[in-house]
């Protein structure tokens, strides 16, 4: 019972270990920095503005929001990095999809980096088909 015991905690402690509290990032996070994503037809795109300090700036057609997000320090064992993202402000218009974004609205997904550190896919899990992107990095961007 006592190793059975011992083996719960420890899986806990290590997943507990992955995921960032809340405020801010180590200054050399692969996702602090401006990233931009474009509908397959060119008709619109997204700017996500992700700063160090656990907050996030996004324009999305008519929309602007603020969040607040927090993220996995290293990626898990299958190369995702956990992010649990909550939208605290939105100015009531529409994205890209025509949607209005709620405040409050909490959504976890997976971000996998592109080896270069310049892309990014975002997951519904840790498997590659369920993401959508690439995200790309924008140059002179940073948040």
């Amino acid at each position: 019972m006592r190793t059975l015991l011992f083996a719960i905690s420890a899986v806990i402690i290590t997943a507990l270990s992955n995921v960032s509290s809340a405020g801010p990032l180590r200054a050399d996070h692969p996702l602090i920095g401006t990233w931009k994503i474009t509908l397959p037809d060119g008709s619109c795109y997204e700017v996500y503005r992700f700063r160090a300090n656990g907050t996030t700036l996004v324009t999305s057609a008519d929309e602007v929001a603020e969040s607040e997000f927090e993220i996995s320090d290293r990626p898990s064992a299958h190369g995702f990095y956990k992010w649990v993202d909550k939208i605290v402000k939105d100015n009531g218009k529409k994205d890209c999809s025509g949607e209005i974004m709620e405040v409050g609205h909490v959504a976890t997904n997976y971000i996998r980096f592109h080896p270069s550190g310049n892309m990014f896919l975002m997951c519904e899990r840790e498997e590659t088909d369920t993401c959508i992107g690439p995200f790309m990095r924008v140059k002179g961007g940073d948040a």
